[in-house]
């Protein structure tokens, strides 16, 4: 049995914000039911006894939404309780969470810290940025609320990184985003490009391949310098591509190049393989099937066979061996499943031709860093 992450959705779709470009929403409005309410205790603990039961050595749960903490705080505190209870196989266990923050409060920020979780707070940069997209229902900033939250994670000591969507409306401000990131301390960054489930309707956040590529870029001209003069800042993507050019497997599995089946959990327990594809197309059964039996099931398998080929362009492609093809739904752009290539596939290469021999310098470094601590 494998090491495990399983990603939650304690509230389902539902969220106390309205960001713009919120995918899982899109997704959740296409099933049958879009919204299953929150997690009951019943649910949790059988999802967390399967957990334990399904892993080897280490088991994450992972909590996103919609908005998880609308679960409420003695949810998660029952979802350690659980975690606690059923662990007598002495896994390592890591709890992490996906918010927007404004539900935070001192009681939230000092169980975060004490129970060692590890926090995503989504921002997309200083206010005028955040403000395009990240708004209530009536259009208000939710920004000056995020802010407080940084205070209470900081003043309580929670391990957070920021995590900030890229559209047509930040990707050129990226200088004054990251400059702010770096301004405010933050040294765990993650940058995801917002996935437009509307393709063929283009909005105005809608992010283009060109966009896309010079956004990259820049980020990386910013974060290398910086790197190269020994500032200790992480992005989770630059990270990951040095990884592989160090001879690693990516960590991130929109960079594996194949899916695999990491378990979505839904709030009333339905289990599907990828939250982008959290649809009834592709539920794989309930938690109470067992893991082992919803990674062995046919629709797993067929979930994780379709995205193995390739068009030939990608296989003849000298950047295949960092890009491998991309993550799957960006290839399933008009969302029929029918593979195509990565819709973003000219920023990458865009990208690799800018970035590349110091991506290499970056894997020779871990080679070299790896090799001194053999030695030692």
């Amino acid at each position: 049995m494998p090491p495990v992450s399983i990603l939650i959705k304690p509230a389902s779709s539902a969220c106390n914000i309205s960001c713009k470009y919120c995918f899982y929403h899109s997704i959740a409005e296409c099933r049958e039911t879009a919204n299953f309410g929150i997690m009951s205790y019943e649910t949790l603990e059988t999802l967390v006894k399967e957990t334990v039961r399904y892993a080897d050595g280490f088991a994450a749960f992972a909590f996103q939404g919609g908005e998880p903490t609308l679960a409420g705080l003695d949810f998660f505190k029952k979802a350690v309780e659980l975690q606690k209870k059923y662990n007598t196989k002495g896994l390592e266990i890591q709890n992490t969470i996906q918010t927007n923050g404004t539900l935070i409060d001192e009681e939230w920020a000092k169980f975060l810290s004490e129970n060692n979780f590890l926090v995503g707070l989504s921002l997309d940069g200083p206010r005028v940025v955040n403000d395009f997209c990240r708004v209530t229902r009536t259009g208000e900033s939710i920004f000056a609320r995020e802010m407080e939250t940084v205070k209470l994670f900081e003043k309580y000591k929670v391990d957070f990184n920021v995590v900030s969507v890229v559209t047509s409306k930040t990707a050129d401000k990226i200088t004054g985003i990251y400059n702010f990131f770096k301004d405010k301390g933050f040294q765990y960054m993650q940058f995801i490009p917002c996935l437009d489930e509307n393709i063929s309707k283009h909005s105005d956040y809608s992010l283009t391949p060109e966009a896309y590529g010079k956004f990259l870029c820049r980020l990386f001209d910013l974060w290398y310098e910086d790197f190269s003069h020994g500032k200790d800042i992480d992005i989770r993507l630059f990270s990951n591509y040095a990884q592989m050019a160090a001879g690693f497997a990516p960590e991130e599995c929109g960079m594996c190049g194949r899916c695999t089946t990491y378990f979505v959990v839904e709030s009333n327990g339905n289990v599907y393989p990828c939250d982008f594809y959290a649809c009834d197309e592709w539920k794989l059964g309930t938690v109470a099937d067992g893991f082992k039996n919803l990674f062995n099931s046919e629709k797993s398998r067929q979930f994780m066979k379709s995205s193995v080929d390739k068009p030939q362009e990608c296989l003849e492609c000298k950047y295949l061996y960092l890009c491998r093809g991309g993550c799957r739904r960006w290839r399933d752009m008009q969302g029929n499943g029918k593979l195509e290539k990565n819709y973003l596939c000219e920023a990458y290469k865009m990208f690799f031709r800018h970035s590349e021999k110091r991506i290499g310098k970056l894997g020779e470094l871990i080679r070299n860093r790896m090799h001194e601590s053999f030695t030692i």
